[in-house]
This record gives structure tokens, C-alpha cells and sequence, in this order.
């Protein structure tokens, strides 16, 4: 640890200032009600690398839908994927799913209460196996996320980042060694919320925090400069057309294969663009290659411009018909012609949902073309 205990340090103080602070500060969340590790659970795949704010109403659809980890475990997946339809990183809804059956078939339906048993389901890491058994069975485990990884650099002027295993693994030592024997869970989500509400990544709110006596940072004034900032890795850009194609009041829609990114969920076809191709040029491409058809173009819908977490999309959507050919598609798990008002059935990718919507405010010129 390249930082230092602050002087006089007391970990039992500083456990009772946070837990008090916690005790009238917390926000009030919809999972916070119980102690259900289920609910719990949800909510912390859902968490992961997404904003409390953004969360809480796709987790109360959630729970009506699927209260219960069984009704999860019995659920088809694209019904669950429609569910997690604009949160991102679907491979989280699909794990979710998969962890619910095997704690069905394999636990009895209760979610398990060691690390080790725990960490061995799909989509748990350390992170989430410490949140669920410290909140859910009040074991002694630490979590570690962005939040804590700020306040813990900040209180000691510890150098890490958490920005590889070995700056990690110091962190999560201090944090184990700052647990305390009861109320660890309280302990775990008061870190995460101080990180969350005060402990800003920029301008932290230094008089409103209950450790600020014992913050480092705080008393020489280096807020701003913990943790060490990580390199961003460097994003990507990537142009795109799709094709609306149109026959006889339906539209032709695909399947992506399971596995990949955003693997299970349905798009309107098309591709990247290849070196020095138009938008038109790259569509009648793709859709030859993909589906085995020419195509003839009637008009440029819309440009869609979406980011995700490592690449920047523009995405260029046209109105089409299949001008020759036999309809033979290769490169997808299946595919369907659907009426325009069935669309909001399928999970989509959150930029082909915003297709959708200018679908539905151009109904009656796409059904007529």
C-alpha cells in the first residue's frame, strides 16, 4: 500500500461515524426494502457499470414480472431480454437467467451462502458475491466498485487505482481490514454511497461528509487528485446502414446468434460499411451477402448515432424492398416478417429501439410504400 493510516486512525470510529451517517443519509431504493437475497441479486447484476437512477424502474418491472428466482428460472429468454431491452451488456440478463436455473436445479432454489459456491455462477465476480452475502446474510466480505475504490484512495492518499490485479488486490485488503464484525452489509452499501452522493469523482462534497476529519486528501487538499485517473481506452468508430425492408404491411427482422455481442436479441439487417462505400452501397452489399436478395432502395429513414461503452455507432436506415431473389439468410439464428405494432415485442439493441419509434410516427408512409 503506497498510502498511510492517517494518524490516529481508528477503524471503529470510522465504522461508526459511516454506519450513523448511512442510517440517516441512505437513499431510499427499491431493493433496500428486504433482505431477499433474490431481489438483491437482481439488482446487483443489474448495477453493474449502470447508474442507481437509471436502474430503479427497469428493477421494479422486473420484480412484477419475474418475482420470484423460480418464475425467473422458467422465463424464455427472449421474454427476459425484452425486459433488459435499453440497459445494456445483455450478457448480464442472460447470466441472470442461467444463475437462476442452476440455483433451481442445483440449490434447491436458494441462493448460496459461500463465496465459493456463489462465485461459481454465471456473471458473479468478487463484486457481486460480496454485495449479496454481506447485504443479504450479513457475512463479513467486503465489495469493491468504482465508488469505494474512490473513497478508500482518498482517505489513505493510496495510489491505486484498481487499474490492474495487483493495485486491486491492495484495495480490496484495506477494505477487508476495515469491516466490522456486525452490520457488515450496512458497512458495504454506506461506502458505496458515500463514493455515490459525496465522495464525487469531481467537486466531492468534502463538508458534508462524516470521514472528512480522517480523509487525507480531504486535509491536504487532493481531493481532485485520487485515485490516479486511468487511461480510457481509446473509442472506436463505427458507420453502419440497416434496412427497413417492407412487403405486404410486414417487415423483415433477424435474430442475432447467441454468443456474440448483443447475442439473442433481434435487428433490422444490414452491416458495417467496407473502405470507400456509400451508405446505399454497404445495404445492397450486406444484403446480399446476409440474405441472398438484391434490393431496391426508396428512401433514407433516418441516421442514428448511438454510443456503447468501447465504439461510437452511425447508424444510416433506409425503407426497402427485395427486388430479386430468394429470401435465404445466413448469418442469423432466425428470422420473422412482423407487423409494424408487433415490433415492441422483440428485445432490440437500444439503437435499433430508437428505429422502432420513428417507425411508429411514420406508420402510415411505410406501410405504403
Amino acid at each position: 500500500m503506497t498510502g498511510s493510516m492517517p494518524p490516529r486512525f481508528s477503524p471503529k470510529t470510522l465504522q461508526r461515524q459511516l454506519l450513523n451517517w448511512y442510517e440517516e443519509e441512505k437513499r431510499e431504493m427499491p431493493w433496500r426494502n428486504n433482505r431477499d437475497p433474490y431481489r438483491i441479486l437482481v439488482s446487483e447484476f443489474m448495477l453493474q457499470q449502470t447508474q442507481v437512477k437509471t436502474v430503479i424502474p427497469y428493477f421494479e418491472r422486473w420484480i412484477k414480472s419475474f418475482p420470484t428466482l423460480q418464475k425467473l428460472a422458467q422465463a424464455r429468454e427472449s421474454t427476459v431480454l425484452k425486459h433488459w431491452e435499453g440497459l445494456g451488456y445483455y450478457s448480464r440478463a442472460r447470466n441472470l437467467r442461467k444463475t437462476a436455473q442452476i440455483i433451481q436445479q442445483e440449490y434447491s432454489g436458494k441462493v448460496p451462502e459461500s463465496l465459493s459456491e456463489i462465485m461459481k455462477l454465471p456473471g458473479v465476480g468478487r463484486y457481486t458475491a460480496g454485495a449479496v452475502l454481506s447485504i443479504a446474510f450479513d457475512q463479513r466480505v467486503p465489495v469493491l466498485d468504482g465508488n469505494v475504490k474512490r473513497v478508500l484512495s482518498r482517505i489513505f492518499l493510496l495510489k491505486e487505482n484498481g487499474g490492474n490485479r495487483k493495485s486491486e488486490n491492495v484495495l480490496w485488503e484495506v477494505m477487508q481490514n476495515l469491516l466490522p464484525k456486525m452490520e457488515t452489509g450496512n458497512f458495504n452499501q454506506a461506502f458505496m454511497e458515500l463514493g455515490a452522493t459525496v465522495c464525487l469523482p469531481k467537486k466531492p462534497l468534502c463538508l458534508l461528509c462524516p470521514l472528512k476529519r480522517t480523509c487525507q486528501a480531504q486535509e491536504s487538499g487532493k481531493q481532485n487528485h485520487y485515485p490516479p485517473r486511468k487511461q480510457p481506452p481509446p473509442s472506436s468508430k463505427i458507420e453502419v446502414s440497416a434496412g427497413v425492408i417492407l412487403r405486404r404491411n410486414k417487415i423483415f427482422i433477424q435474430k442475432r446468434k447467441t454468443g456474440g455481442l448483443m447475442g439473442g436479441l433481434w435487428e433490422f439487417p444490414g452491416g458495417k460499411f467496407e473502405p470507400g462505400e456509400s451508405p446505399e452501397q454497404c445495404l445492397h452489399r450486406e444484403i446480399q451477402e446476409e440474405l441472398g436478395v438484391t434490393l431496391h432502395i426508396d428512401e433514407k429513414l433516418m441516421v442514428v448515432k448511438h454510443s456503447y461503452t468501447r465504439f461510437r455507432v452511425t447508424l444510416h436506415v433506409f425503407f426497402c424492398r427485395i427486388r430479386s431473389g430468394r429470401l435465404s439468410p445466413t448469418a442469423c439464428e432466425e428470422w420473422d416478417w412482423v407487423k409494424m405494432e408487433e415490433l415492441e415485442t422483440y428485445p432490440f439493441p437500444a439503437a435499433n429501439v430508437k428505429i422502432i419509434k420513428r417507425l411508429m410516427t411514420t406508420r402510415g408512409r411505410a406501410s405504403s410504400t
